[in-house]
């Protein structure tokens, strides 16, 4: 056994097995629709507290999907432990909502399909679903939902609010109703006729009415 013998190693031999032009190019295209998906989430966030870093761990994200499936493509055997590696991984991160999913996934098809080479893919696929969420989610419309609160002195307060608000509204549906010794507590979920909301302002106004107060609706209501 010669002293080369000793030191020769398949790990070695490995280095040779992603070229450096593929790295880079796989790498740069990660951080690049990174970078878009990271400014799509932030254009199309509807909840109620942004979180800077979700955005970033997108762009990691697609960067370590890139790393990890080129890897496992070069050598079948590591593939094999990946996946042994990666089924005792538990990830307890509470996704509070439903979009940051689609996030989720896409930076990780686009890590994926960009270290199996297709480029071409990634980037067409990439752009369409941008322009999908940005059309989609940022449309405007009068018939989402909304939540009105309205505090009543007695029940003709009620029937008069009620009435009025039928009147204003394309729908109404009584969410909860809370009946207090001296008040009435109303919750609507309604749906505008129009972008327009001053029918609140007259709400308001109406006798034994204290105060009403118009909402956005996520469509989530605990009641």
């Amino acid at each position: 056994m010669t002293f080369q013998d000793i030191f020769k190693s398949s790990f070695l031999d490995n280095i040779t097995s992603v070229s450096i032009l593929d790295m880079v190019l796989a790498m740069v295209l990660a951080f690049g629709l990174g970078i878009l998906i990271f400014f799509v989430y932030k254009k199309t966030f509807k909840g109620v507290m942004y979180s800077s870093s979700f955005g970033v761990t997108l762009v990691a994200l697609t960067m370590i999907s890139t790393l990890v499936i080129m890897a496992v493509t070069s050598n079948v055997v590591l593939s094999l432990g990946m996946v042994g590696a990666l089924s005792i991984v538990r990830f307890r991160a509470a996704i509070k909502e439903p979009l940051d999913i689609a996030f989720l996934f896409w930076s990780i098809a686009v890590g994926i399909v960009l270290a199996a080479g297709m480029l071409p893919l990634a980037v067409f696929g990439s752009a369409l679903i941008a322009a999908v969420l940005l059309i989609f989610v940022n449309r405007k419309t009068h018939d989402n939902p909304y939540i009105v609160v309205i505090h009543c002195s007695d029940s003709h307060a009620e029937a008069a609010a009620t009435a009025a608000l039928a009147e204003n509204t394309q729908k109404h549906v009584v969410k909860s109703k809370t009946v207090r010794a001296d008040s009435v507590e109303l919750h609507f979920e309604v749906r505008l006729k129009s972008d327009d909301t001053s029918f609140i302002n007259t709400l308001s106004k109406l006798d034994g009415v204290s105060d009403a107060v118009l909402v956005s609706y996520n469509g989530d209501y605990m009641g």
